[in-house]
């Protein structure tokens, strides 16, 4: 399978089921459910997936016109030092110049949120990717995992936008944090999918370490599941909350990534080398679950999860007065 047809089939599926629901319009299980399943199925198109319904979310917030039939978006956001894309407001409207890194989809997607640089900002513009001075870099992905996503820099050179709330309306959203939640649905998907190979392989005779394996691993995956269902009601209570988002993103997506990375060890633990060497479905499964749960930034995000704990509870109890 190419790294097109990924992107053909995201776009035929978000064709097919264009009323998943929007995070916090009392259904948001049923979104990260939808999320979760696609993901299981084929971890890069869940991923290109996410990205279009994260778009969808975006505009409907912001109030600008929904993604057309027959488009996939992708969100664009990647703010490394460098390259860096600019926008520029011009009479005739803004324009885009520059190179975007880390665009999934660069290739087959239609459209694109795409953050840029204006002064000290870095505010969000809407895109239409057919534009012929839209230019796709060639590729210097060098790993097997998500290679099907076609995740790739591209040129921007006096590209019209449209821009998409101020400055900060991008970020300073409770719904940056519900679809960062909707990332994590997808890494429980992914995990699902690779402990698939090991309960395939569990019967009532096999060993005590092969079933205590998948006891262990059906565990972490019943705990995602249940972690989901949790944020999903939590953020269709107080869809607009930003500071409850925050906190609960960054728990959901730590311990979710925990638990990704968990099953990938523990299946690889007990199946051993021969499905990552004979299965080739398996061993994709495996490297591309492995460098989409890179999307997650480690301890920094626990740091940050623990920096907001601090400061909204800033006062130490008389316990930890007396201990410290």
């Amino acid at each position: 399978m190419t790294a097109a047809s990924a992107t053909d089939i995201a776009r035929r599926l978000v064709g097919d089921n264009p009323d998943v629901p929007l995070p916090g319009r009392g259904d948001t299980g049923g979104r990260f459910r939808f999320l979760l399943d696609h993901t299981r199925s084929d971890i890069p198109v869940g991923r290109l997936v996410e990205a279009h319904l994260d778009a969808t979310a975006i505009l409907d917030e912001l109030a600008a016109s929904s993604p057309g039939a027959d488009q996939l978006w992708g969100v664009w956001a990647a703010e490394p030092p460098s390259p860096v894309l600019t926008a520029t407001s011009t009479s005739s409207g803004w324009r885009l110049s520059g190179t975007k890194p880390w665009c999934s989809g660069a290739s087959g997607c239609t459209n694109a949120l795409v953050t840029a640089t204006v002064g000290a900002t870095r505010p969000l513009f809407a895109v239409d990717l057919t534009h012929p001075r839209v230019r796709p870099e060639p590729s210097a992905w060098h790993a097997a995992g998500m290679a099907r996503t076609d995740t790739r820099a591209v040129h921007f050179a006096d590209v019209p936008a449209e821009p998409l709330g101020d400055a900060d309306a991008y970020l300073e959203r409770a719904g940056f944090w519900h679809g960062g939640i909707g990332v994590a649905a997808c890494w429980a998907g992914g995990a699902h999918a690779v402990a698939d190979r090991l309960f395939g392989s569990v019967t009532p005779a096999s060993d005590e370490l092969r079933l205590l394996a998948a006891g262990r691993i059906d565990t972490a995956l019943a705990t995602a599941r249940a972690l989901l269902s949790d944020a999903a009601s939590e953020i269709d209570d107080a869809p607009d909350d930003l500071s409850s988002a925050r906190i609960r993103a960054l728990r959901v997506r730590s311990a979710i990534d925990e638990i990704a990375s968990t099953v990938v060890t523990g299946v690889g633990r007990t199946l051993g080398p021969g499905p990552l060497v004979g299965d080739a479905d398996h061993a994709d499964r495996v490297a591309d679950l492995t460098v989409y749960i890179r999307q997650s930034h480690g301890d920094r995000d626990l740091a940050s999860l623990g920096r907001l704990l601090a400061e909204a509870h800033p006062e130490p109890t008389a316990t930890d007065r007396t201990s410290a």
